[in-house]
């Protein structure tokens, strides 16, 4: 009596069909596209130094990257390094521009190249606060509390006081309240940066002039610098500076 093997009623799997390789490769490209453009959006972006106002901590044509979580609740706050768009005459039309070469354009479209139109500063006073140069020691105060900026300030040649874009030091200066959604910014290099102090009214040479335009709108913030990313032996992580803790809020 000869025995037969069971056949089994089960259907059989059809082999998974694999896409070709290039199909396979345009998938992954397009995958990589959409995450970068998400990162940029959203979470990081590159950006470089445009000038020298943010010596000697920041050179011009440095890369750095910019996070932008931290302001997805409250705003900027004092002591952070922040990139911004031109509120508007900041920059001249040559530092605006973007790059021209077709490829770095769409590189900037995806957040993979610098773009232009964007000044880099460090945030000295927020809404509320009120910022005024210079006590005896030359040093710039928010809130009546003076700041000690050794750590970050570039100590140019004759410069007598850390805000001497208004006036080149020959008399106290105010900025303030700054009003709702504003921030007042300076680069760290102060006898070199057109910042806020540098769109500020000198009372005894201008007249019919207000200070709205020394302000930076909080939503014209991309995010905070957190890190100098190139060239490779410089890089760094940026901290906020310990003096700004110390600074009260506005009363």
């Amino acid at each position: 009596m000869t025995s037969s093997s069971p056949v089994s009623d089960a259907p059989k799997k059809k082999a998974k069909k694999q896409l070709p390789l290039w199909q396979e490769t345009i998938l992954l490209l397009g995958l990589a596209l959409v995450l970068a453009i998400v990162l940029k959006a959203f979470f990081i972006q590159a950006f470089y130094i445009p000038s020298e106002s943010m010596e000697p901590g920041l050179v011009e044509n440095d890369r750095i990257l910019v996070e932008k979580p931290s302001y997805w609740g409250d705003g900027p706050e004092r002591g952070d390094v922040v990139v911004f768009k031109d509120p508007g005459g900041w920059l001249s039309p040559a530092d605006s521009a973007g790059p021209t070469n077709p490829l770095a354009q769409v590189m900037v479209k995806i957040g993979l190249y610098p773009e232009g139109g964007h000044l880099v500063k460090r945030v000295i006073g927020v809404e509320g606060d009120t910022v005024s140069c210079c006590d005896k020691q030359g040093r710039v105060s928010v809130n009546g509390e003076p700041l000690d900026e050794a750590s970050y300030v570039k100590k140019s040649p004759g410069m007598t006081c850390n805000g001497p874009m208004v006036n080149d030091c020959a008399r106290p200066w105010k900025a303030g309240p700054i009003p709702e959604g504003r921030i007042f910014v300076m680069g760290d290099n102060r006898a070199r940066s057109a910042d806020s102090s540098a769109h500020l009214c000198d009372a005894t040479m201008e007249t019919d002039c207000t200070n709205a335009g020394a302000f930076v709108p909080t939503d014209l913030v991309v995010g905070k610098v957190f890190v100098l990313l190139w060239p490779r032996e410089r890089f760094s992580w940026l901290a906020r500076p310990d003096t700004f803790a110390d600074v009260p809020d506005a009363s």
